[in-house]
């Protein structure tokens, strides 16, 4: 039915113990799936073989030695045993919804991508998966601790083959833009892309950010994730949870209307960054950018905008 691929962290401390509930409860689904680890991190074969999960220790690396994940998308397609296959973090636990919510976005669509909103929560303890009500369990402490997080995160991606194949970035893994680089991709190869939060919970395990040498700023800010967002070629291609286009609802696949707004939101800040930065003349050079499939259709040339700005300027203050 469907081949799950990650990889992970350091198998020690909290990390190992967070990795190691998201692992089982993959291996819990139904009908059973594939799951593959990348990476040759300490206790990652040991935990693949108790697991019985496939290791691929090898994985690419950048000059910094962080691991890269077009490599892994590429190996994954390549050895997957189905053909619906799910990149996710290696911090999240799943229940039977999430297979639920697969089964019926494949009823719909020939080619897909499916995301979700993640729900985090405080786990410090190994799960205790032989209690045969685990997953209401889990659900009750989630409801009532835990706090969903907005459309900007997004921790696993379930898609057919075809858009993240030999033209993806090199990317690397735990850094931020991949993930919204993903889901422009399948956008803009035209596949639909499915919102399953309200139907799916699935759990994300807190946890501290130090694998990275400067923390949660290094993660978000860094010199890496700079170099993510200059591959994902800027702000134009990227998109968040709240651009999918269509909603998976109790009883029904139905068209996202509020991706429209999305895309206002997303326009309207970059909008903001330019003027904060640069003033009403980087507003204007923006606007014309922005507007120029628009003007083409409609004839409209940048000269006649330009002596249009001449004398408007003047009435609106110049700044920078």
């Amino acid at each position: 039915m469907l081949t799950l691929f990650t990889t992970a962290k350091p198998f020690r401390g909290h990390d190992g113990i967070i990795q190691r509930n998201a692992l089982k409860s993959w291996t819990l689904l139904r009908p059973s799936v594939e799951v593959i680890l990348f990476g040759d991190e300490e206790g990652a074969a040991k935990a693949a073989e108790e697991l019985g999960l496939r290791h691929e220790p090898r994985v690419e690396r950048n000059e910094l030695g962080t691991k890269r994940l077009d490599t892994m998308f590429c190996r994954a397609q390549k050895i997957a045993r189905h053909d619906v296959l799910c990149y996710i973090n290696c911090d999240i636990v799943l229940m039977q919804d999430f297979c639920d919510a697969v089964k019926r976005v494949r009823a719909a669509h020939a080619k897909f991508l499916m995301v979700g909103r993640r729900w985090d929560a405080e786990i410090g303890e190994c799960m205790n998966f032989e209690v045969r009500d685990w997953e209401s369990r889990l659900r009750t402490r989630v409801l009532r601790e835990g706090r969903r997080r907005t459309p900007e995160w997004i921790d696993y991606f379930l898609f057919t083959p075809g858009p993240y194949e030999a033209d993806m970035p090199s990317f690397v893994i735990g850094r931020v833009f991949w993930d919204n680089w993903l889901v422009w991709k399948a956008l803009d190869s035209k596949y639909p892309v499915v919102d399953a939060s309200m139907m799916v919970m699935a759990v994300h395990q807190n946890h501290d950010y130090g694998h990275h040498p400067q923390g949660k700023p290094g993660v978000f800010y860094g010199t890496e994730a700079g170099r993510n967002y200059e591959l994902a070629g800027g702000w134009r291609h990227l998109r968040t949870i709240a651009d999918a286009s269509e909603v998976l609802h109790e009883n029904e696949l139905k068209v996202n209307p509020w991706r429209h707004w999305a895309a206002a939101k997303r326009h309207a800040r970059q909008a903001g960054r330019v003027l904060f930065h640069g003033g009403i003349e980087r507003v204007w050079f923006f606007v014309l950018e922005l507007t120029r499939p628009v003007r083409r259709r409609l004839g409209l040339r940048a000269e006649n905008l330009r002596r249009l700005r001449r004398k408007t300027l003047p009435l609106l203050g110049k700044h920078g």
